[in-house]
């Protein structure tokens, strides 16, 4: 298996396999008619659009590297072979959710959008602290130190969210600053059906444990923590998302939930979130 180890910042990850795959992967499902969830291996990408009535869509992060060609397959099933998305929206920068960027802005001519704290990762001028491995016992946790953490550098198919918390091409969605995982995490919510799109404000699956995500063992759980560097602002994340009432997450880990196990797990959550979300041993817990 080879990795990305070093610190330089790189366009691409054709250094970087993870032989790391759920039982889900590939096995999308409709959410709701205008929200279809996809895994990538261990990554969810989701398309915003309803394909009765259009080849157009918004693709919400870019999965795992080397999966362009999983997801440009994936959206003309869905859309037909001549679709064509209206942009792509990032909730975060990470490895995992830009993997297939690069070479999907390159097909597909397309802009990207993240909220601006974001953008150092994705202009060539920072790249993200390397994983913990100190965090869990979990094998992918122990793993983390050798996930890619290098910046990508889009050049001028970067855009800024707009201040006004709308998303483009993406009608009745609002953005809300969710960060902790990264500083410019963004989840992205819908008020009419309080639809939500939490990216990895938190997740789904216990992102640490192989096992679980390879079985895909659904039980919520807080950010990834080998990735996660700033626990306060991932708490108060956390409890602004609940305060929403989301009908269905759609997290960027894990299955969707949604109904009374959606309400009372997350509810869980930030009401015991030190307990079952902060490493006891973390260099960023202090």
């Amino acid at each position: 298996m080879d990795h990305v180890h070093d610190n330089h910042l790189d366009n691409t990850f054709d250094d970087t396999f993870l032989p790391i795959t759920s039982i889900t992967d590939g096995m999308g499902q409709a959410v709701m008619p205008d929200i279809f969830c996809l895994p990538i291996q261990i990554v969810n990408i989701i398309f915003i659009g309803n394909p009765a009535n259009s080849k157009e869509f918004v693709l919400i992060d870019a999965g795992m590297p080397h999966s362009a060609g999983a997801i440009v397959s994936a959206a003309q099933e869905r859309f037909g072979t001549d679709c064509q998305p209206k942009a792509i929206v990032l909730t975060h920068g990470h490895f995992d959710h830009v993997g297939a960027l690069v070479e999907l802005t390159k097909q597909w001519n397309v802009s990207v959008y993240a909220h601006e704290l974001e953008l150092p990762y994705l202009t060539g001028q920072q790249n993200y602290p390397k994983g913990d491995p100190t965090v869990d016992d979990g094998f992918v946790a122990k793993m983390s130190p050798m996930f890619p953490n290098h910046g990508i550098d889009l050049g001028g198919r970067i855009q800024s969210l707009p201040n006004d918390s709308t998303v483009p091409f993406m009608p009745g969605w609002r953005w809300i600053h969710t960060p902790g995982h990264t500083p410019g995490h963004v989840s992205l919510f819908r008020d009419e059906d309080r639809s939500l799109i939490v990216g990895d404000a938190f997740v789904t699956v216990k992102q640490e444990s192989l096992y679980k995500v390879i079985m895909q063992e659904q039980e919520i759980s807080g950010p990834p923590k080998y990735f996660t560097t700033d626990w306060k602002a991932a708490k108060d994340s956390v409890a602004a998302l609940e305060a929403l009432k989301p009908a269905v997450a759609i997290t960027g880990h894990g299955l969707p939930m949604n109904g009374d196990e959606l309400t009372q797990s997350l509810k869980k959550l930030v009401n015991h979130f030190d307990e079952m979300a902060v490493p006891k041993d973390s260099r960023y817990v202090n």
